[in-house]
């Protein structure tokens, strides 16, 4: 038995007693892994996993099976390439990276080792164990000097050899790339040379893959290496964010609610379907190596929490967990649809499922969101990542014939906790980046009036062969205000079927899900110049080369480019009288009602001088700073009605 930190990572637990556990040839029915009711759970990297097949290819002539195995890779590689691949960022001095290793035999090392390139010579930095269940290695390394690049190398025995290099923070750098990445199907196998090779074009500063990494439900190890394989060359040099989604932990979809138990893995009660053991296990391969969580506390049956921050270049990420503690749907709400989750009924009431009591982010990451868009140390500019949507921006999922009203899957529901979230995302003045809906969409909240709150942007699915969805009203016309000029028809304002305002930007319907070439696939790149405040997403098709033929490479209705002060579209009634802080060039500045106490936003100015902008007549009072908001600099001016 053995415990495992949250903090620390760390096995506490004699190094003899790890010998056994590694060694032990009976894990794939060990019920004491994962517990007595999965004992197969990731069972192609537990027990004699060397003695394993992959499924066999149905016989010549023989019926085929109702659902087509799905194809592993080979997890008995040449001992020499026993580590996958390494994953890192770093932040206030510490960096953090994973080792990822194929399943170890009973005879090899079982710790791996960490070297760094100074001038000509490799010097190790630390040796750590490796973790089982998982097969994973975690080098914590503090007073990290962010300003040069440093060659790693992960080693293990004598011949496994893992390089990448760490990159210096690119502070100095005007604009920031992101790399915008999810819902990497599993139904195809093999590399994905068009994406890796087309970003390493863009050379972004930092990669963020959303969730769906691996589709393997139950053999995580295996889907992990899987991805690892396909994307290292991409991730091997650069930070590289990863947060699990449904998919990963095993579920077709998860409302976490705290942790609880749930009665299956279609999720709709709420909580974790599998063992907490296996939760963490995913949560640790994917999660370990982003900064320290804001808040540690593990949530019921001790499973981890990962919500946390990330600078790169002075943008700010906020990583949020938007599963975690969201409410199940299942007998808290009248049911209304084929499914707990789903409505289709027209009439029905839409208070009547935003009940009170329900949860979205939850308590505690509201409050980290909250803390979080007030202090910009280190940053220039706001953004917030997370697994999915703020918004049902779909109409036909599943096929080009199934018109669903709501899907309570995304982060539209519970509407209350939706318009909560996107209150706080409006006070930094950040954008939202997701994946999950398989549909890449850019859009414009709406939380009370239409556009009055931030751009989302919906990264298309990596691979589009599982769940196809599609933007389609049902009268195909375009809304209030709709984009000028766009190349696509459905653009503007709508509702979507839980009532939340949208404004459509754009769209990228698969044409064909039967041609991969037709169905959408693809990823999406951010781009945030710091002088101008100025975002830009862009949108790219797959199947294309963006050294060739940069004209079609992205899909039709992006780029969007817009000012960050746009993530906050309430319309200004005046501005206050400018400020000057005295030895700050680019301060940081909240501006408050005083009727309410409301923090209407905080934000760094891109000039000496402040000018902020309210919304509708009042007393207000304006806080500034170098890093945070921390001086009264203009105390309760009146702003009077017109």
């Amino acid at each position: 038995m053995f415990v495992f930190s949250a903090m620390t990572a760390r096995l506490t637990l004699p190094l003899p007693s790890i010998a056994l556990l590694l060694i032990s040839p009976l894990f794939a029915d060990d019920p004491e892994v994962f517990g007595q009711k999965f004992p197969k759970l990731d069972g192609l990297a537990t027990g004699e996993w060397w003695t394993l097949q992959q499924p066999r290819e149905p016989k010549p002539g023989a019926k085929p099976p109702k659902r087509r195995p799905k194809k592993m890779i080979n997890l008995n590689v040449p001992r020499d390439e026993v580590i996958g691949f390494g994953i890192y960022t770093h932040d206030r001095g510490v960096l953090k990276l994973t080792a990822q290793l194929f399943p170890l035999k009973p005879d090899e090392a079982q710790e791996v080792r960490l070297e760094f390139k100074r001038g000509n010579k490799w010097l190790e930095a630390a040796r750590e164990d490796v973790m089982f269940p998982g097969w994973s290695a975690h080098f914590r390394i503090e007073k990290w000097d962010n300003t040069a690049d440093v060659p790693y190398r992960l080693r293990h025995g004598e011949k496994a050899v893992f390089e990448g290099l760490i990159r210096k923070d690119p502070i100095e750098k005007d604009e920031i790339v992101i790399g915008n990445l999810s819902c990497n199907s599993s139904r195809t196998s093999g590399a994905r040379p068009q994406i890796v090779n087309n970003l390493l074009v863009h050379d972004p500063d930092l990669i963020f893959f959303a969730g769906d990494q691996t589709y393997h439900h139950t053999q995580h190890t295996a889907g992990w290496l899987e991805f690892g394989l396909q994307f290292r060359d991409l991730i091997r040099d650069r930070p590289c964010i990863t947060i699990p989604d449904d998919h990963d932990v095993g579920q077709g979809n998860i409302w976490g609610e705290n942790g609880k138990k749930a009665e299956s893995s279609a999720g709709p009660t709420g909580g974790y379907f599998y063992p907490a053991r296996y939760i963490n296990m995913v949560q640790r391969c994917q999660t370990w190596h982003l900064p320290d969580p804001s808040d540690a506390q593990t949530i019921q049956r001790e499973i981890t929490v990962y919500y946390t921050n990330l600078r790169v270049g002075g943008i700010d990420f906020a990583i949020l967990e938007d599963r975690k503690f969201k409410s199940g749907p299942k007998g808290k709400i009248p049911k209304m649809g084929p499914r707990p989750d789903h409505i289709n009924d027209p009439k029905y009431n839409r208070k009547s499922v935003d009940v009170k009591g329900l949860k979205l982010l939850g308590d505690r990451q509201l409050k980290f969101l909250h803390q979080w868009g007030q202090d910009w140390t280190g940053s220039f500019m706001k953004c917030v990542l997370s697994q999915t949507a703020f918004c049902g921006a779909v109409h036909k999922h599943g096929s080009p014939n199934n018109r669903l009203l709501a899907d309570l899957d995304s982060n539209a529901w519970p509407q209350t906790g939706r318009n909560k979230a996107l209150r706080e995302i409006r006070r930094a003045w950040a954008p939202h980046l997701c994946g999950d809906q398989h549909l890449a969409v850019t859009v414009k909240h709406g939380i009370d009036e239409y556009g009055d709150g931030p751009y989302g942007f919906t990264s298309p699915a990596l691979v589009n062969t599982i769940y196809g969805r599609w933007w389609h009203p049902a009268n195909e016309t375009a809304g209030a205000n709709p984009v000028p000029k766009s190349p696509l028809p459905w653009t503007g304002d709508y509702e979507d079927g839980l009532g939340n305002k949208i404004s459509m930007l754009a769209y990228a319907n698969p044409e064909d899900r039967s041609n991969e070439r037709k169905r959408a696939d693809g990823y999406g790149v951010v781009r945030f110049k710091k002088s101008t405040r100025e975002v830009t997403f862009e949108c790219y098709k797959r199947f294309t080369d963006v050294t060739k033929d940069q004209k079609n490479a992205q899909f039709p209705g992006w780029p969007i480019k817009f000012h960050t002060r746009a993530n906050d579209g309430r319309k200004v009634f005046a501005t206050l009288p400018k400020i000057t802080v005295p030895s700050l060039d680019h301060p940081v500045y909240q501006v408050i009602a005083d009727k309410t106490g409301e923090i209407l936003y905080t934000t760094r100015s891109a000039q000496p001088m402040i000018e902020a902008q309210v919304y509708a007549p009042g007393k207000y009072t304006v806080k500034a700073g170098k890093d945070k908001p921390e001086e009264v600099v203009l105390k309760s001016f009146e702003v009077p009605a017109k």
